[in-house]
């Protein structure tokens, strides 16, 4: 059972960083482009966090929803900063060629 609530704990983690509602707009591109970073390195700690919960012999279907929890929430979160990313980098782009 301790298991259980170590994923248990691992999902509340994700969720949570969910609700982190950062500027995204307010950042420079440098700043967006670690926070891509940032994301993308906390989805792969979580996949390999997860694949820990699996050689445990976690219950699949907590394992399940743990990876679909962290996948759609880095997805949406590296969408959200690449649809503000590309942006200032045409915005930037536009600028230098005028």
């Amino acid at each position: 059972m301790e298991g259980v609530e170590e994923i248990k704990n691992f999902i509340n983690i994700i969720n949570t960083r969910d609700l982190v509602l950062k500027e995204y707009k307010e950042m420079k591109i440098e700043e967006l482009s670690n926070e891509i970073r940032n994301t993308i390195k906390f989805q792969h700690e979580s996949f390999q966090r997860i694949e820990e919960f699996e050689m445990k012999g976690v219950q699949q279907d907590l394992i399940k929803y743990a990876k679909m929890i962290c996948k759609n929430t880095t997805e949406r979160e590296i969408s959200k900063i690449q649809e503000v990313y590309l942006k200032k980098i045409e915005n930037e782009y536009l600028k230098s060629k005028k």
